[in-house]
């Protein structure tokens, strides 16, 4: 019978598993008992379910305003893409490049890899498996600097506070932002790059 090595992913002991045939919930851990899993379970529903909540976030992350900021009697509030334009036309163009490309190119190539590693999986794909697989380490490894324009906010909020001359609050879109980055974050940890390689074996 062909075999397979599983992780164990609390004691980390690899055991050799059947490749098909028994199912997952019959396996266990011959040192701690836990019960292991050839792939993550229901992985592809799972990275579906939290890209599909991400996308439903991203529009108002992106057009509701980020902060409102307080001065002399006047308001104003800005969006991610105001904020980058603001900095731009001051002159402040290596800040404009950061929040740009942490706030909205990262999350949105983020979103995109994903769908496209989700499409190839679910096709059954065995092209470039190699360049697939280090697109998702990538991918998973940038995608937490996008909290960096909500630490930005949070800095703001708890600086600037001169009662009635100057002050920013954080805006409604602060909260659909991190939103959009936290299930990001999720649908990269759920999704299993082991799918990649499973047509692979196959051919």
């Amino acid at each position: 019978m062909s075999r397979t090595l599983a992780l164990c992913h609390i004691c980390r002991l690899s055991t050799a598993v059947p490749i098909r045939g028994e199912s997952d919930s019959a396996l266990f851990c011959p040192r701690c008992g836990t019960g292991l899993h050839r792939r993550k379970p229901y992985s592809f529903q799972r990275t579906v379910a939290l890209l599909i909540a991400s996308l439903v976030l991203y529009l108002p992350a992106n057009f509701l305003p980020i902060t409102k900021t307080s001065y002399l009697g006047g308001v104003q509030s800005d969006t991610i893409m105001s904020g980058v334009i603001y900095f731009a036309q001051t002159g402040s163009w290596h800040i404009a490049l950061i929040i740009f490309v942490a706030s909205i190119l990262v999350p949105a190539v983020k979103i995109l890899v994903l769908i496209y590693l989700l499409l190839s999986v679910h096709q059954s794909s065995s092209n470039r498996a190699v360049d697939r697989t280090r697109l998702y380490r990538i991918t998973r490894s940038i995608g937490r600097w996008s909290m960096v324009d909500v630490f930005v906010v949070a800095i703001l909020v708890a600086l600037v506070q001169l009662g009635p001359i100057a002050g920013v609050e954080a805006g409604p879109g602060v909260l659909y932002f991190g939103g959009v980055v936290v299930l990001t974050m999720f649908a990269a940890e759920a999704f299993d790059p082991r799918l990649i390689w499973d047509r692979k074996e196959d051919v």
